[in-house]
């Protein structure tokens, strides 16, 4: 492999600094609103391929290379719909959720542990903690916080995996048509079986962190019920009652 040149270098650092530029700049005249309407990313500093690290660190975990082949629309489609289940709620605003939203420190390798170092273990309370210690003047924010949080990931849950099984299932084609292609090689055939990992571990990990989520909702809605019954456990009730049977429906056993 050819080394990168001392341009190339000096060009990634210019794209860095232009986009961490766009969002501080966002930061200031907005107020530090950087994502829109109905909290999605403002289309100013939209890429493409902002989310591309989901599949890279998906497949990092199991200590596995990604694939260098460019992503198609669906799977591109696929790591921004995940990410969007992958994030914790409460992350969203603070500072360096907004870089890992654009996709920067994880396009320049950082902002996730050590190649050597296993993931974080998953902590179901950190979700009550953020709950709890908002300055609230009643419990019934707190409820509604709860409710309305499992019934987006309720919603996000469908379009995810219809999009996954498109990806699956183009994945089989490729993956079908290849031991027939008569100019491919072992490099590109090594690409193509990455490429399929990296999709299956995003999927996959979509699946843990619904679980994950699953377990802190319950947990927090445990502790809420305890310190301030209201009848709005009810509604908490039925919203994680849904997103259960959401995740029993797409993610079957174990991930």
């Amino acid at each position: 492999m050819r080394p990168r040149s001392r341009l190339s270098e000096a060009s990634r650092g210019w794209h860095l600094l232009g986009r961490a530029t766009c969002i501080v700049a966002a930061l200031l005249a907005g107020g530090c609103a950087l994502n829109g309407d109905f909290d999605r990313v403002r289309p100013l500093l939209v890429t493409d391929d902002m989310h591309a690290w989901v599949g890279r660190d998906a497949v990092a975990r199991d200590g596995r290379k990604p694939s260098e082949l460019p992503l198609t629309d669906n799977e591109r489609q696929l790591r921004d719909l995940g990410y969007a289940i992958i994030a914790p709620p409460y992350d969203r605003n603070r500072w360096e959720s907004v870089f890992r939203e654009y996709g920067i420190l994880q396009e320049h390798g950082l902002g996730r542990p050590p190649a050597d170092k296993p993931p974080m273990k998953f902590d179901r309370t950190a979700y009550w903690k953020h709950l709890h210690e908002d300055e609230r003047r009643s419990e019934t924010s707190a409820y509604e916080q709860l409710v309305s949080d499992a019934r987006d990931d309720a919603i996000r849950i469908e379009p995810f995996f219809a999009n996954a099984t498109r990806v699956a299932d183009m994945d089989r084609r490729r993956s079908a048509f290849l031991t027939q292609a008569s100019t491919s090689n072992a490099a590109e055939r090594a690409n193509v079986r990455s490429r399929n990992n990296e999709n299956v571990a995003v999927a996959a990990w979509v699946c843990r962190a619904l679980r994950d989520r699953m377990s802190a909702y319950s947990y927090a809605l445990e502790r809420l019920v305890i310190r301030a019954p209201s009848p709005l456990a009810a509604d908490s009730e039925r919203a994680l009652a849904l997103l259960h049977a959401r995740i029993g429906q797409y993610c079957r056993g174990g991930s």
